[in-house]
């Protein structure tokens, strides 16, 4: 049962590593379709107020919240580094520091999904809602692409691919507390067996 532990731990840590740098991955992506297709649709110089594409302008409304995720998930991918610097993944018996560094990376990746999720989710229902309410004219949108021969989506995958991300996330950051409570158990039973063989000496 121990070195059953052992190797899940390692693997767990491991695992949530490369999440979080899935996230990071996720981040630069996001904005892929909107870019090719919504860009060059984007308000004229000289009237900022004027569409091209009625709704186009969800891609400059979206940047600020693309720099501040790239942010929050390269901070996610430190403290997963950080998790492995407490040797969460190897150690026999937990201590303070990677109590710390567990609970740190839980918070923070719950944190992080739940917000990254809200906005996306809001990102993605304004895309859909139509020029009336400030979604996108995606009737203008096809004509004006057949036009001038540039790319044009629909698709909303990038921003469903993101409960795929933040979900796995969630689950392995779930898995990673399971995997402390185990340890627990684990240590726990150890120190009773050690204890026992004392008396018995």
């Amino acid at each position: 049962m121990y070195k059953k532990q052992m190797k899940f731990q390692k693997f767990i840590c491991y695992t949530v590593l490369i999440a979080c740098a899935l996230v990071f991955f996720y981040s630069l992506g996001l904005l892929t379709d909107l870019y090719d297709s919504l860009y060059s649709m984007m308000p004229d110089p000289a009237d900022p107020s004027l569409d091209r594409v009625a709704g186009a302008r969800i891609f400059y409304d979206m940047q600020d919240f693309n720099r501040n995720f790239t942010r929050v998930s390269i901070a996610a991918i430190l403290l997963a580094v950080f998790n492995l610097v407490m040797n969460t993944h190897t150690r026999r018996r937990y201590y303070i520091g990677n109590y710390v560094s567990i609970i740190l990376l839980t918070a923070g990746n719950i944190a992080m999904s739940v917000w990254g999720l809200t906005n996306i989710n809001a990102f993605k229902a304004r895309y859909l809602s139509g020029p009336e309410n400030g979604g996108v004219d995606f009737e203008k949108l096809r004509t004006v692409a057949e036009r001038r021969k540039t790319y044009y989506t629909d698709s909303t995958f990038w921003f469903d691919i993101g409960k795929v991300v933040f979900g796995l996330l969630i689950i392995l950051t779930v898995l990673m507390v399971i995997n402390l409570i185990w340890k627990k158990i684990v240590t726990k039973k150890e120190k009773k067996l050690i204890e026992e063989g004392k008396e018995a000496a």
